[in-house]
């Protein structure tokens, strides 16, 4: 390609929303329909959601996941997502962000999980450029080897979605409710929950962040501001979302099996 091709080269459009405190259910329901039903490239921030809430990807088990007796108690809601990735707790102090994306729109990629994490991880190294020891790890954001961001991705044929929570900040008490997962990262190295996230806080504010990202999109894509409104324009198709608010009937169901689970594995008759 010559020099004057290169600069008759027009980046791929993507529209941009930006949100405060949209609760994450509404969220995951609006970035399923942009996923399945528009035909357009999008960024969505979203800075934090509206109460804690606990996200399992599409095949987690809440017997396997969760401490479900005090999840109860304290009638913490808990969301089954549409997209894979393990199990977070998010609040006020998560900010999310989500790309959504033709195959076409980024080339270079291919449209299976490993080249997508990378193509992020380089994203967020511009983004995190001179602030902490940012690393893509495995298939999570750290600096040094504390985790502070977490990912999902689902990819259908023409199309992909990866999305992260950011722990800008988090209620260390919200951990508890969390099991350590069977399937751990290697580096996590059995450490706690507590002792293996951090703050994200502690490296920058969350202005600086969400102006840095916008930035570093705008490098690889003509961004489109968007309002909320004008978002049935593009994707009009109505069509059950999976992404779903689990009962007190299903998780009461799962704190049966894993009390079982619990005697299995122990040898026990109590619990």
């Amino acid at each position: 390609m010559t020099v004057t091709q290169a600069r008759n080269v027009v980046p791929p459009l993507m529209n941009i929303l930006k949100f405060k405190g949209l609760p994450i259910l509404q969220q995951l329901h609006l970035e399923e329909r942009l996923f399945r039903s528009s035909s357009d490239n999008w960024c969505i921030i979203n800075d934090g959601t509206n109460a804690p809430t606990i996200v399992m990807g599409v095949s987690g088990k809440p017997s396997e996941l969760l401490e479900l007796k005090p999840v109860l108690q304290d009638k913490v809601p808990v969301v089954g997502r549409f997209t894979g990735g393990g199990t977070v707790i998010v609040d006020p102090g998560t900010i999310f962000v989500t790309f959504i994306c033709n195959k076409d729109a980024v080339p270079n990629v291919e449209p299976y999980p490993r080249p997508i994490m990378s193509w992020s991880g380089l994203i967020y190294e511009d983004v995190f450029r001179g602030i902490g020891d940012f690393h893509l790890r495995e298939n999570d954001y750290v600096f040094g080897n504390r985790k502070f961001g977490g990912n999902a991705q689902s990819i259908s044929k023409k199309r992909w979605i990866h999305h992260t929570s950011f722990l800008w900040d988090y209620d260390i008490r919200n951990m508890a409710y969390l099991k350590v997962p069977r399937r751990a990262p290697e580096y996590r190295s059995a450490r706690s929950h507590v002792e293996f996230v951090c703050h994200m806080k502690d490296y920058l504010s969350i202005p600086d962040f969400i102006g840095r990202t916008v930035k570093v999109v705008g490098t690889h894509f003509s961004l489109r501001p968007m309002q909320f409104e004008e978002v049935n324009i593009h994707a009009k198709t109505s069509f059950d979302h999976s992404s779903r608010l689990l009962t007190d009937t299903e998780l009461e169901a799962a704190l049966v099996s894993q009390k079982s689970l619990y005697r299995e594995d122990t040898g026990s008759s109590q619990v």
